[in-house]
């Protein structure tokens, strides 16, 4: 098992003791903002569970039937969590209208207070595990769950203000306004973790960042090397795909220009461990004396840093 299904399973593990104590609790005391917190709890068992299982399934290896692997499951596991988030609000927004209407009373007792703080002190907890883990895999189902995780900070601190003020107040209205303001909070970020699950199942291209500093990798190449072009990247979960066109000197032969492409693959997947490069070699088409003193790429990537620095 490693680090990423580990983290999934203990953000499981606390989200369902978390919903169990929630549930119980705003049950017994009428509270519409508790319950919709133990509600969103219980949709983050639903979430972190489907990510564990997108998780597990996108790291198999690739095999016959899907021989770039299997990492878009985790990008499908974000969508339809995005979805589920967003109705699962809806359902807490309108179920708190539904509350109001119906005038129901609230008693509240100490255990309300005691579950959220509890609950927003494992919340921080569980969105710091998430995001440092979903960083240093860069997998994007750990991302999506560590958002969500975030805004139950927000969602759990709304509910303890609920339960404060209508405490000392006597007016439920508190308890359902914060009841919608906790649904509304978890409905918006539904919509980055869908952008973000849509991208990857579009072969959205790796950050420019990262773009970038694989095409530096490339050209930092001495000679014979003689440029590239068609660079061409896409991501499926956590794995990164490039392909490119490589330009060597028509001075080589087959297998040294083999090699060369080799190490360029190497350079690349010591920096990148989740890249898989894919080069396609192609002879320079620049006439020169087949050296590096002629070769007129080298002269044209010169020119090109002098303008950039003037």
């Amino acid at each position: 098992m490693d680090i990423k299904q580990k983290a999934s399973i203990f953000a499981v593990v606390c989200a369902l003791g978390l919903a169990a104590s929630k549930f119980f609790v705003g049950l017994m005391s009428g509270s519409m903002a508790v319950v919709a917190s133990g509600l969103d709890s219980l949709l983050d068992v639903f979430m972190s569970a489907m990510n564990f299982l997108a998780i597990r399934t996108a790291a198999q290896p690739a095999d016959e039937e899907h021989k770039y692997g299997h990492g878009k499951a985790e990008a499908i596991a974000g969508s339809g969590e995005a979805i589920i988030v967003v109705l699962t609000g809806g359902f807490i927004v309108y179920k708190a209208i539904e509350e109001f209407v119906s005038a129901k009373k609230i008693n509240y007792s100490g255990a309300d207070l005691a579950v959220m703080g509890l609950s927003l002190v494992f919340s921080f907890v569980i969105s710091h595990v998430l995001k440092t883990v979903g960083r240093k895999t860069d997998s994007a189902a750990l991302k999506a769950d560590a958002l969500h995780y975030t805004s139950d900070l927000y969602s759990n601190s709304a509910a303890i203000v609920a339960i404060i003020l209508t405490y000392f107040t006597g007016k439920p209205f508190f308890d359902i306004f914060f009841a919608v303001i906790a649904g509304l909070i978890i409905i918006f970020p539904a919509f980055n973790i869908l952008k973000e699950a849509v991208s990857g199942l579009m072969d959205q291209s790796i950050p420019p960042s990262v773009e970038k500093e694989i095409a530096s990798i490339i050209d930092d190449m001495p000679f014979p090397y003689a440029g590239y072009h068609k660079l061409r990247t896409r991501f499926s979960g956590s794995k990164k795909y490039i392909d490119f066109h490589l330009l060597i000197c028509r001075k080589l032969q087959i297998d040294e220009a083999h090699a060369l492409a080799h190490e360029i693959e190497d350079r690349i997947t010591a920096r990148f461990a989740t890249v898989d490069a894919v080069i396609h070699l192609e002879p320079c088409e620049y006439k020169c004396s087949l050296d590096e003193a002629t070769c007129m790429v080298i002269k044209m990537r010169r020119d090109k840093l002098a303008a950039h620095k003037q």
